[in-house]
């Protein structure tokens, strides 16, 4: 695809962003089922309920646009999501490797905030108010998604991962 006007360069990264939801919808369940937190479970399920509807939304964003909802190979979140296959296939303390679901999980987070950022930025400068109103949604629970993982980490992970590897050090 020729990127010759800010209508295609937001159309290629629709369909970026969208291969990536979708990527995501099917590794975070293997995130969720390897955390050994409870809350850290509930906050991966819970987000993988949200990235259900970001999908849905991007679908209205693309029918808005009398196009058909298709993705094109996202392949930073392929990379984010391999590295976090490494961390399921780690051995070691299960408060350690919370802790690194959580450092993998942030990293998704941070990428999907700045896709959602530009997208918006381009939506608001084509004059696209739902798609502007929709990608805000989005981007309001990826931010949400990124605290909630802050204050799990700050509130317990972290400290749990510093306790078992003192005591392996025992």
């Amino acid at each position: 695809m020729a990127l010759d006007t800010m209508q295609e360069l937001f159309l290629n990264e629709l369909k970026d962003v969208y291969n990536a939801e979708k990527q995501l919808v099917r590794a975070l369940p293997r995130l969720a089922k390897a955390a050994q937190s409870p809350q850290l479970q509930k906050a991966l399920t819970k987000h993988l309920r949200e990235t259900e509807g970001q999908v849905t939304r991007l679908e209205r964003i693309f029918r808005g646009l009398d196009q058909t909802p298709r993705g094109k190979k996202c392949k930073g979140m392929e990379g984010l999501i391999e590295e976090g296959k490494e961390i399921l296939e780690e051995e070691g303390a299960p408060e350690v490797i919370d802790a690194a679901i959580i450092s993998a999980a942030q990293r998704v987070e941070h990428y999907e905030i700045a896709a959602y950022g530009c997208l918006r930025a381009y939506a608001q400068l084509l004059g696209n108010s739902e798609a502007d109103r929709l990608l805000q949604e989005t981007l309001a629970e990826e931010e949400a998604a990124d605290e909630t993982l802050t204050t799990l980490a700050e509130g317990g992970i972290n400290q749990a991962a510093v306790a078992a590897g003192a005591r392996d050090e025992e």
